[in-house]
């Protein structure tokens, strides 16, 4: 008689069932409290695929496309199904790079085949077909040495070179119908549970797939081309292809050879240029140009940013006056609250705008202002006699959340300012076919900072990023396409550099605590880089916005 064993699902469902029975059979029981397919489990405190067996009893959980962990397994398994539909479509030697998030997609390059909008529809119908076949996302545990063998036979030269740098004895292939690949992250059960997604041709070998965010798992948002975003985006991938750092593994190599300097400051000067070439486009339009605004989400590096374009334009000719938004928050007790009855410090009604207004109008006139100064312990505006004043060839540099948002400077005309929008656009992937989300950068950055500046810790921020998202989503991104520059504070180098600082922090997530699997997750994503040291990392780094030892020393 076989063993059975008792399966607990959130206090809500007890069963007992044969020892050795796969989590996909309970999913199937449990799929009702779900308003998604279930993408992935957790027993007990681990995460596991939906293919793992139950050997004792256990508490068990699952994920959906709602959740962060439920995403990420979707959006990949979206990847290896189109992957599968490009080599049925366009024949098997054709590859894909699958880059970085843009707008509501993600940007893909067809590597070694002409691609038009008529083949983009046929990958599509494809995909379609591969869906309706529920066919089954198979892993084999394979050993790392036999897996780079197969690589090199077929000439897949990124997975070989990422393999190298991998500790594992053993590694998961995925299987899918006739074609392997690798994921550093889980997939799903079958493909009948991916019905959602979108192929946008953009231009030449070029196109995004789009699949439901955690923000809206229902749908597909429509993939909005802004040409200043893609222009930026696209000389980025264009940068890492001249210094020959396409993804990890190119990194990998960089450091095992001890030329770490190069990709380091290869890098700054990349982002260096992109603000003296704003600079440039600023001082051309001097005679109208008062105001620089600059905005972007969460831990993109405004502040750093703000102040080296400052230096750059006083090396025009310009005297720079730098405002930040964060010192107009309302006194504590004004401020608004959201839904939950909690503070919406993320809410352009946070700011003072009748008194940021009028300081703006002053000094535009020529007049003297007091400005002030946010005490954020105390929860209100402190005066400290730091009085300004705008003379005939200064301008004003302000930073904040809200700064493209017309309602922040309604007081000065639209021809007086400068809009730059700012973000870690594009990131270092692991491989063609594993990306890493532009938003993790953020929360990399995020967490090492809270934990140096506030004693914060990594569950903690992570608890956090829902509503940041939140808060971005409504207040920052609608407004991206009235910018007149755009900047991309993504270091090519610099989750080689986070790695040694944030690691710890994400391993002191507790098993118990609901933020551990994505604690996990990250960690998987990094367990792909080698770390380098901060040393060589110079004080002007915007990276240094985040790890400290910044030669901007009131950051």
């Amino acid at each position: 008689m076989a063993k059975m064993i008792k399966v607990s699902f959130r206090n809500l469902v007890t069963l007992e069932v044969e020892e050795n029975t796969r989590v996909i059979e309970i999913a199937k029981m449990c799929q009702k409290y779900f308003n998604y397919p279930i993408m992935l489990a957790k027993v007990d405190n681990d995460i596991v695929g939906l293919d793992y067996e139950l050997t004792k009893k256990c508490d068990i959980d699952f994920y959906d496309r709602s959740s962060y962990q439920g995403n990420d397994v979707y959006s990949n398994s979206a990847y290896m199904i189109m992957i599968l539909a490009i080599k049925r479509v366009l024949g098997a030697n054709v590859d894909v790079d699958i880059s970085n998030s843009i707008d509501n997609g993600v940007y893909c390059e067809i590597l070694n085949y002409e691609l038009d909008r008529e083949a983009v529809a046929k990958i599509k119908a494809e995909m379609d077909e591969i869906v309706k076949e529920d066919l089954i996302f198979t892993p084999l545990n394979v050993r790392r040495t036999d897996a780079m063998k197969y690589y090199k036979k077929i000439k897949t030269m990124d997975k070989v070179k990422l393999l190298k740098y991998t500790s594992n004895s053993y590694i998961t292939l995925y299987r899918l119908d006739d074609y392997y690949d690798y994921f550093f992250s889980k997939l799903a059960y079958s493909s009948k549970d991916i019905d959602t997604y979108k192929l946008t041709y953009i231009k030449n070998n070029t196109f995004v797939i789009s699949t439901p965010s955690i923000e809206h798992p229902d749908e597909v948002l429509p993939f909005k081309n802004i040409p200043k975003i893609m222009n930026t985006f696209t000389s980025s991938e264009e940068f890492g292809k001249k210094i020959n750092i396409n993804n990890a593994a190119d990194l990998n190599e960089i450091v095992s050879n001890g030329n770490t300097k190069y990709a380091i400051r290869m890098a700054e000067l990349n982002y260096e240029n992109e603000l003296m070439s704003l600079a440039d486009e600023i001082y051309k339009r001097k005679d109208s140009i008062k105001v620089v605004l600059l905005a972007g989400p969460s831990s993109s590096g405004k502040t750093t940013s703000a102040k080296k374009l400052s230096l750059y334009l006083e090396t025009k000719g310009f005297h720079t006056i730098t405002l930040s938004t964060d010192d107009y928050f309302l006194d504590r007790s004004e401020t608004p609250v959201d839904e939950n009855g909690e503070f919406d410090f993320e809410s352009i009604y946070a700011i003072d705008l009748k008194l940021f207004n009028s300081h703006l109008s002053k000094l535009l006139k020529g007049e003297k202002v007091l400005l002030p100064e946010y005490n954020f312990i105390e929860g209100k505006k402190e005066y400290k006699k730091n009085y300004v004043k705008l003379e005939e060839n200064d301008i004003l540099v302000i930073e904040g959340l809200h700064s493209l948002n017309e309602e922040l400077t309604s007081s000065v005309d639209r021809k007086n300012k400068f809009k730059i929008f700012i973000a870690p656009f594009t990131q270092l992937n692991i491989d063609y076919h594993n990306r890493i989300h532009t938003s993790d950068t953020r929360r990399l950055r995020r967490i090492v900072r809270d934990n140096r500046t506030r004693g914060r810790n990594a569950a903690d921020t992570l608890r956090m990023w829902s509503n940041i998202r939140k808060g971005e989503f409504k207040w920052i991104y609608p407004y991206q396409n009235d910018a007149d520059g755009v900047i991309n504070s993504a270091l090519i180098y610099e989750l080689a550099v986070l790695k040694i600082y944030v690691e710890p922090l994400l391993y002191s997530v507790s098993e118990d605590d609901e933020m551990y699997g994505e604690a996990i997750r990250l960690i998987n994503v990094l367990r792909n880089i080698l770390p380098i040291p901060s040393d060589y990392v110079p004080q002007d780094s915007v990276l240094r916005e985040f790890i400290g030892g910044s030669g901007f020393y009131d950051i």
